[in-house]
């Protein structure tokens, strides 16, 4: 069994926003995953995204006065944490993540400006591309959600 602090431990991969960018199509301001702490190629992959007021201008929004992370974007940053962990595999290059259904969605927690979410997507079934994930903030569980992904040929600029 590897070591897990070993550089050669699949879990020491880790993404700086660059690099998420040259994997998924999302740019800012709707990039929702900003580095990968952790990436086990084709099993799971861990992300960070930090929740700010000045970055995130739909809090302004939602809403004035008492700002919440909507929670169609949590599932958003869930989904391309799990795209950039389909298109980590050389084999998906090129490819166009495509989400394809959610089940099982669950909100625990209100998120934040001023948190960290740290996003959790876990396969569970491929090449369907079955994916459970889980976000949190600190050890609070704020979403949670069955996803189904799908590849589609990358689009042409």
């Amino acid at each position: 069994m590897p070591d897990p602090a070993s550089p050669e431990s699949p879990s020491a991969i880790t993404l700086d926003a660059l690099q998420i960018q040259a994997l998924i199509p999302h740019r800012p301001p709707f990039l929702l995953v900003e580095r990968v702490i952790e990436l086990e190629p084709g099993k799971r992959i861990v992300g960070l995204k930090n929740v700010s007021l000045e970055k995130d201008a739909y809090l302004r929004g939602h809403f004035p006065g008492n700002p919440v992370m909507p929670g169609v974007l949590i599932v958003e940053a869930l989904a391309q944490i799990g795209a950039v962990l389909v298109l980590h595999d050389p084999a998906h290059t090129g490819k166009l993540p495509l989400f394809a259904r959610i089940d099982n969605c669950r909100f625990r927690q209100q998120v934040r400006p001023g948190d960290t979410l740290r996003l959790e997507v876990e396969v569970t079934s491929f090449p369907v591309g079955k994916a459970h994930g889980r976000a949190f903030v600190g050890d609070k569980l704020a979403c949670e959600a069955d996803l189904t992904f799908a590849l589609g040929p990358a689009q042409s600029a």
